[in-house]
C-alpha cells in the first residue's frame, strides 16, 4: 500500500492521506474544494466543484491516470438543490465518461464547503 500526493494540494487538516494506491487501485480522500494553499473557493458549487476535478486530477496524474481511470465516485452535497449546478459541472468535467456515483446530503462539511467528493479510480 502506497500513500499518493501531489505539490498542487494543499496539506492534510487531519492525519489521513490524500489518496492510497494498492493492486492498481487509486482510492482518495474527499477532496475538499481548496487551493493549493489552503484556501476555500469562492463562489458557490460550480467553482468548488471545478476545483476539486482541479485537485483529483493532480492525484491522478501522479499515477499517469486522468478522470477517465474513474470507476465510482461518492459526492457530499450541503445542499440538493444544487444538484442541477453539482450535476452540469460534473458532467463537463468528465467528458462525457460516467463513472458509478453515491450523492450524499449532509448537515455540514469541513471549512463549511459546499461539497466534496471522493474518487476510486483503476488502472486500465
Amino acid at each position: 500500500m502506497q500513500s499518493v500526493s501531489s505539490p498542487a494540494l494543499a496539506p492534510a487538516i487531519g492525519p489521513y492521506s490524500p489518496a492510497m494506491k494498492l493492486n492498481g487501485f487509486l482510492v482518495t480522500s474527499g477532496q475538499m474544494p481548496v487551493t493549493a494553499d489552503g484556501r476555500l473557493v469562492e463562489g458557490g458549487i460550480e467553482e468548488q466543484t471545478r476545483q476539486i476535478f482541479n485537485n483529483v486530477r493532480a492525484l491522478l496524474s501522479v499515477e499517469g491516470m486522468d478522470v477517465t481511470n474513474v470507476l465510482k465516485t461518492t459526492v457530499y452535497v450541503q445542499d440538493l438543490r444544487d444538484y442541477p449546478k453539482l450535476n452540469a459541472v460534473y458532467a463537463e468535467e468528465f467528458l462525457g465518461h460516467k463513472p458509478a456515483r453515491t450523492t450524499i446530503q449532509v448537515a455540514a462539511l469541513p471549512m463549511g464547503a459546499k461539497v466534496e467528493i471522493e474518487f476510486i479510480a483503476a488502472v486500465r
